[in-house]
């Protein structure tokens, strides 16, 4: 038997499940039992790039997803609505549930993963986080054995891209954003990007399936790249390091019941594995027990890639339908889990930190400096001062290991010193 799909959007994603699905040749022998029955577009008049017989398309999304013909509904559409109420619809009526995207799991995950357990399908997700990367199955099934300590990302190939222009040609933020959108890696509209909200959505969903809780979005700290300048770039260079855009899910190490779920800017270790993942590629970097560490890299975006995850989805659907018994759902693929993750407030976390001060020219500056951080517990590893821009003077420091509590007290005491001017700039530390 045939399982008919209803694929809602033919864009990028859309476009590139359709072609893998109507190529069935020398894949898994699954992909030639998987009909694309219905395919929800906005224009019927708009050209493509996929044939596809005219009287399958159709502009009334929603009878795709309660048509009793439809086994499995592929949501490639984007965007919080009307995606998440055509996932929700489909699982009302039985439908098994493909999706893409990430902003609709992250926020509305809970209600979803509800819905699908009560009626007893799946929702699957392995094209959400990195793309063809694969990712999401290695979490629920491969490494659910392990103890999950941390997973640490880079998830945001349009962030990564703009980093790593900025090492190379020594260019500050602003002029590579806009070549990055002439180049079209980064949006009209940047900011899920540069802001960091992609990623915050990434992580929600990675944390959640590597800690077995669930994440609520509002809970992830979030700080974008926008404020890195060149300076930072160079700063990072000569004391080992390179700057990344991470993504972080980390048991905390004085509460194990507690996670850090965070994304910012960070220097990495020339190093660590993940320092070397340079464009618009992504990775993700996974530390548990017994395993040790493992890493995944990828394309985290475009058609092909996310077409990959999207179809090999698919195929786990199909092979338990085939196999199983349809009123149980296999524990491998479903979602279990019913329970909030308790989520450390930053303060508490506990990190090494960059900071760039500009401060007058004066003696004394880095003593005041020193006497701050020691007042407050901050031991620092390295002060650098290489030179002056516009007559302050700059001044690097990297700390130890301290709580950002108290490093965000000595900054306030800093900040009322005469001699500083200001603090240029301020980045954790892996």
């Amino acid at each position: 038997m045939a399982f008919k799909i209803g694929l809602l959007g033919l864009g990028t994603v859309g476009t590139g499940t359709a072609e893998i699905l109507l190529s069935p040749e020398g894949r898994h022998p699954l992909v030639q039992e998987l009909e694309i029955y219905r395919v929800g577009v906005r224009s019927l008049d708009k050209p493509r790039t996929v044939q596809l017989p005219p009287d399958i398309l159709t502009t009334d999304i929603e009878a795709i997803v309660t048509d009793p013909e439809v086994d499995i509904v592929v949501e490639v559409l984007g965007g919080l609505e009307p995606a998440r109420s055509l996932i929700l619809k489909a699982i009302s009526h039985g439908k098994q549930v493909v999706t893409a995207n990430k902003a609709v799991i992250s926020r509305y995950g809970d209600e979803i993963f509800t819905a699908a357990n009560e009626k007893g399908v799946y929702v699957m997700l392995e094209a959400a986080v990195g793309g063809g990367i694969p990712v999401i199955q290695p979490l629920k099934q491969a490494l659910g054995v392990n103890r999950i300590q941390a997973v640490t990302g880079i998830v945001n190939g349009t962030t990564n891209y703009i980093l790593t222009r900025m090492r190379d040609e020594g260019a500050d933020f602003g002029e590579v954003l806009a070549d990055a959108q002439k180049l079209g890696y980064a949006e009209a509209d940047p900011t899920a990007d540069v802001d960091g909200l992609d990623a915050a959505d990434k992580i929600a969903i990675l944390a959640s399936l590597a800690f077995g809780g669930r994440i609520k979005l509002e809970d992830v700290y979030c700080e974008g790249i926008s404020k890195v300048g060149a300076a930072d770039i160079a700063y990072a260079e000569k004391l080992g390091f390179v700057i990344k855009l991470l993504a972080i899910a980390k048991k905390v190490d004085s509460d194990k019941e507690k996670l850090s779920v965070r994304v910012h800017p960070t220097l990495v270790p020339k190093i660590h594995p993940l320092a070397s993942i340079s464009g618009v590629y992504n990775a993700i970097f996974v530390e548990g027990e017994p395993i040790g560490q493992v890493m995944f890299y990828g394309r985290g975006a475009g058609a092909g890639p996310t077409a990959s995850a999207v179809v090999s989805d698919i195929i786990n659907i199909a092979a338990v339908l085939k196999t199983r018994d349809a009123s149980k759902l296999h524990p491998l693929l479903s979602c279990s889990h019913q329970h909030y993750c308790q989520i450390a407030p930053m303060e508490e976390l506990v990190t090494r930190f960059y900071a760039r001060f500009l401060t007058k020219d004066s003696p004394g500056v880095i003593g005041k400096l020193g006497t701050c951080f020691g007042d407050r517990g901050v031991s620092l590893e390295s002060v650098v001062q290489t030179g002056f821009q516009n007559e302050l003077a700059e001044i690097v420091v990297v700390t130890h290991y301290v709580r950002e509590g108290n490093f965000r007290q000595a900054l306030e005491e800093i900040r009322t010193l005469d001699a500083v001017d200001s603090i240029a700039s301020l980045l954790r530390v892996l």
